[in-house]
């Protein structure tokens, strides 16, 4: 798919190469159309680096292939992000006075907008009134999210992230293919508290659960997402429920397992947990030099959900493992696949650099008889999209 990304000139600037590198590593040609406001925030070698395209900017340039009116032809889809308050206003009242604006009134392809000002302009009334008119008009409006800012001020205003945008975009000329589909899904890591101050955890960020969440949104399907301890936001347009520890986590996904046609255990569960829980601050001055925890084990989430599955419904489990051997990783796989009586087992390493908190993922997909069926590596959005095709 042709895809034009525009940037406009705000600080969130910076957040749209990942946009456009989650783009171009889900396999769509990605041309980038700065401002020039944006170009004072990022360089254009970053923008040709990131799209593997030439960037243009300039009304003026390439006028004998008339390129202010070409780009937007050639479009199967426009994304801006961010969108600043005077871009919107622009879009809104038809001024195309730069080759982004000029390109976007070209062309026919859907249009997408992710708004990033501060909570002030946001909510003015021209700013208001402008996105409202843009709505009516068929453009699709992401976010902004409420959070920090550029100051120190916190607000509405703050442009979505990187992965919501692209899910968005996508899904607006996406398939459909999970229309009436219920599903659930964890993310993030658990923690088991030792103190009211410290816990044992582990390293996930939520991120390749998210990404799930929001593929199979854009794709139709409607979303129960289970979120532990997440490191980035929780998508605005699914139903999410947080829980800290495992037995929260058992807690909430038993009851929305009930309803789901498919569940995705993508959360990374501790397996044990302390024994007990000190009601106050654990002190090294009292405890001396050494301090001994003793633990128990964590029920096994994922096997009960397999024995009391409703009929029909799939299973897909997670197992991040740090075996650096692919046949012996295989069979840490398929020996899950099988102890777990899931339909199907993504399994990925993980390591102090990969795997965990990454803006990328590599998988490989078992089913629950053992047998590879899929494999896929790329931005964690493209690789959610691979295991829903598997549902597909």
């Amino acid at each position: 798919m042709n895809i034009v990304v525009g940037v406009t000139g705000g600080i969130a600037a910076y957040k749209a190469v990942n946009v456009i590198r989650a783009m171009v590593l889900a396999g769509h040609d990605v041309h980038v159309i700065p401002t020039d406001a944006a170009l004072r925030f990022v360089g254009r070698p970053t923008f040709e680096a990131i799209s593997r395209n030439p960037v243009h900017s300039d009304l003026y340039e390439g006028v004998a292939e008339v390129r202010h009116v070409a780009i937007g032809q050639a479009a199967d889809l426009i994304v801006i992000a961010p969108a600043t308050a005077n871009t919107l206003a622009k879009l809104a009242h038809g001024i195309a006075d730069d080759l982004l604006t000029n390109s976007v009134l070209a062309s026919t392809a859907p249009v997408v907008v992710a708004p990033a000002m501060h909570t002030e302009m946001w909510q003015n009334p021209a700013t208001v009134a402008n996105v409202a008119l843009l709505r009516e008009r068929g453009i699709t409006v992401v976010g902004p999210a409420v959070g920090q800012l550029t100051g120190r001020d916190s607000g509405p205003g703050r442009m979505s992230e990187p992965d919501e945008i692209v899910a968005a975009a996508l899904a607006v000329v996406g398939p459909r293919d999970l229309a009436g589909r219920r599903i659930l899904i964890s993310a993030g890591g658990t923690r088991e508290a030792l103190d009211p101050v410290r816990f044992i955890g582990n390293r996930s960020s939520g991120k390749q659960g998210v990404a799930l969440a929001l593929a199979a949104a854009a794709r139709g399907a409607e979303v129960t997402l289970i979120a532990a301890n997440l490191e980035v936001d929780a998508p605005q347009h699914v139903s999410v429920t947080h829980v800290t520890s495992t037995l929260e986590l058992e807690s909430a996904v038993t009851a929305a397992a009930a309803e789901a046609d498919v569940v995705i255990m993508a959360a990374a569960v501790a397996d044990y947990r302390p024994e007990s829980v000190a009601n106050t601050k654990i002190k090294k001055e009292t405890q001396g030099d050494t301090l001994q925890l003793t633990l128990v084990k964590n029920p096994d989430i994922l096997r009960a959900l397999t024995e009391r599955r409703t009929p029909g419904q799939i299973i897909i489990g997670f197992a991040a493992e740090t075996e650096q051997d692919r046949d012996a990783l295989l069979a840490l796989g398929v020996a899950k696949a099988a102890r777990k009586g899931v339909d199907y087992l993504v399994v990925n390493r993980v390591g102090w650099t990969e795997g965990f908190a990454t803006e990328s993922n590599a998988i490989i997909v078992l089913s629950g008889t053992g047998d590879i069926v899929s494999e896929a590596s790329g931005s964690k959005a493209a690789v959610a999209d691979s295991v829903l095709d598997l549902l597909v």
